[in-house]
């Protein structure tokens, strides 16, 4: 059981890899259903010693396979990623709720309260338009009305950031890959570690360089 597992383990994570990242987000329900299936079948793999180990892995790998030529399809050809990953449905329009569309995506009036309530929107009044991704969410485009502020309505410096806020220690350990991305030395971290009052690494928690190029702090409050 151990090396049937062990073969499993290996050959999902080269799959997946195969396979590429809009099967992992599981982009459309197609990607859902063939994440699960394939889960499925790895752990049918894994745990039932009653199931034909080569058998279970030619329908593992088949089955991956056969979502690669379809994803491969609906590169290719838009009917293709019409028939297997259906399309977005307008379900509000300049305002007003479509019934049509609403009737094709399947949805309640209930139903598309939560999806708007999710993204803070409490009333249907405050949509221009929404559409039911592929995926299932909703992507809504408020009424200018009710759009927020941003800095340049309100004439504010809108300054580019200088960088992305982005972890430069984590568990008392400096992460050098992040710091060689940002153009960064470890003597800088320590000078600004220096100045926060810590000594050494090892006292902090969590820390990470804010769009201003300052550093959030915590504090490691327990001994390792």
């Amino acid at each position: 059981m151990i090396l049937r597992t062990t073969f499993a383990f290996i050959t999902l994570m080269i799959l997946a890899r195969l396979m590429g990242k809009k099967q992992i987000s599981q982009l459309t329900f197609f990607h859902y259903v063939t994440g699960i299936t394939i889960g499925s079948i790895a752990a049918e793999i894994s745990a039932q010693s009653e199931t034909p180990f080569l058998n279970g892995m030619v329908s593992l790998i088949w089955w991956a396979l056969l979502t690669i030529f379809v994803n491969f399809l609906t590169v290719k050809s838009m009917k293709a990623r019409i028939l297997f990953d259906d399309q977005p449905v307008i379900v509000i329009q300049s305002g007003k709720i479509s019934e049509q569309g609403m009737k094709k995506a399947r949805l309640t009036l209930n139903d598309l309260n939560m999806l708007l309530r999710e993204q803070s929107i409490f009333a249907v009044d405050d949509v221009n338009y929404a559409i039911l991704e592929t995926n299932g969410q909703l992507s809504v485009l408020k009424k200018a009305s009710k759009e927020t502020a941003t800095r340049k309505d309100v004439k504010a410096p809108g300054n580019e950031p200088k960088y992305i806020p982005t972890a430069i220690i984590i568990d008392g350990k400096l992460i050098k890959q992040n710091l060689t991305d940002l153009k960064l030395t470890e003597e800088w971290v320590y000078e600004q570690l220096k100045k926060s009052g810590f000594s050494n690494v090892e006292q902090v928690y969590y820390a990470e360089i804010l769009t201003d190029g300052t550093l959030h702090i915590d504090q490691r409050t327990e001994e390792k």
